[in-house]
């Protein structure tokens, strides 16, 4: 295993390597990216729907279990999220290493590759195959997007924090780990938990908050309301309390 200051170079470098990428790898990877965790989402839509009955609250705890497979996929076969870059790349900025233009170049097209992807999701298997169209998962979607969007835009934006907190502790500990194994507990734990506790990731909002457009529960409107202070709350958990403050803590006087 790493040391923490070891990972914090690091994670410097892969972030160099982010914006560097070509741009046939940014287009593949971030569709991927958003495709993966919309993927992990549509796994715990499935669940919850088909346990509630049975396990009542736990059935949250379940559904909270698969939804890492997402970013597992993306950290170790490969793929671009944005809620991750946003440390990442973060603290190659810090150090130093990209520059404020590469930064924002990056965050910006991953989060729309992000969203292209988890919109396809949910249209293409969410809607046209009928996986979160139809009976409880249909009713799990909707129940879901309307606690989404009744929170007020301060309580999504907190809520985008700590969600974001918990991916960034997710990749750093992922990092961290030198086996397969070790990577794969580093990223299960942290990510099950902000899912269990209920915090919101804005991409996985990018799918399931689609899925209830697609069957006229939800406006693109109502998206944007959500979406917009959820994936600030994101920028500044993943910034600020993972790449700042471990940078800062980490960094060579």
């Amino acid at each position: 295993m790493y040391t923490a200051d070891e990972v914090k170079d690091i994670l410097i470098e892969a972030g160099v390597k982010k914006v560097t990428k070509t741009l046939e790898q940014k287009i593949i990877l971030g569709f991927l990216g958003g495709a993966m965790v919309a993927l992990g989402y549509l796994a715990y839509v499935r669940i919850v729907a088909t346990t509630m009955d049975q396990y009542g609250g736990l059935s949250s705890f379940l559904g909270a279990c698969v939804f890492p497979i997402g970013l597992i996929f993306i950290l170790l076969i490969g793929g671009e999220l944005i809620t991750s870059n946003m440390t990442v790349v973060a603290l190659a900025y810090f150090a130093k290493k990209v520059t404020l233009k590469e930064l924002i170049n990056n965050w910006v097209f991953i989060s729309i590759m992000n969203t292209f992807g988890a919109i396809f999701v949910a249209y293409v298997f969410g809607h046209l195959a009928g996986f979160t169209s139809h009976g409880a998962y249909a009713h799990e979607t909707f129940l879901i997007t309307q606690a989404k969007l009744a929170a007020t835009p301060l309580q999504a934006f907190l809520s985008g924090i700590g969600c974001n907190w918990f991916v960034g502790l997710a990749v750093w500990l992922c990092f961290s780990a030198k086996d397969l194994t070790g990577k794969i507990i580093g990223i299960w734990f942290p990510v099950m938990v902000f899912v269990a506790v209920g915090f919101q990731h804005s991409i996985a909002n990018l799918f399931v908050i689609p899925a209830a457009i697609f069957e006229n529960h939800a406006t693109w409107r109502q998206l944007a309301i959500n979406v917009i202070p959820v994936y600030i709350g994101n920028v500044f958990g993943g910034v600020v309390c993972v790449a700042l403050l471990y940078y800062r803590n980490f960094r060579k006087h």
